[in-house]
């Protein structure tokens, strides 16, 4: 019963939905959720892509299975915690389009702990920032300060 609780939630989110457990706890104590999670991955439903993150993978036509970004998996574990993140430096100046830049780590601020997790070959990095740094956490002009603190660091680097 559980089993079909949480797939009727899954399939009524998009292909890429990134989720945890702790989405599912109104239906079940956290044993018969995680059991029903195993149970749902073996039989390729879903993906586990870290110890306790999931997805439901989305499909592409021509290059098949996608991998989550790594927005999607920091606000999966964001949720989860119940706060707030905010994409910083190279990811951040990336995002806007400022860099060409891709990093091989995704750094999120995060007004909740620091945290480091891997999925496939994306480090995810979330760390502890002042209550200041997080004010404008969620918005598009959040995204411009960190990406201009990153490109002013870096030109400051390159003069110095």
């Amino acid at each position: 019963m559980t089993e079909q609780q949480i797939l009727k939630r899954v399939y009524g989110h998009k292909e890429g939905w990134v989720f945890t457990p702790a989405n599912f706890l109104d239906i079940g104590s956290r044993a018969a959720v995680g059991m029903a999670l195993k149970g749902i991955c073996d039989r390729g439903l879903i993906r586990r892509l870290a110890r306790g993150l999931y997805d439901y993978p989305k499909t592409h036509p021509k290059l098949g299975v996608m991998s989550p970004t790594p927005e999607q998996i920091a606000r999966a574990l964001a949720d989860k915690d119940g706060s707030r993140i905010q994409p910083s430096g190279a990811y951040a100046a990336n995002l806007l389009g400022l860099s060409e830049q891709v990093p091989a780590k995704a750094i999120f601020l995060t007004d909740a702990t620091d945290r480091r997790i891997t999925v496939g070959h994306q480090e995810i990095i979330l760390t502890r920032t002042t209550p200041k740094n997080m004010a404008t956490a969620g918005r598009t002009s959040g995204l411009v300060i960190q990406a201009l603190r990153y490109l002013a660091s870096v030109t400051w680097t390159i003069r110095s």
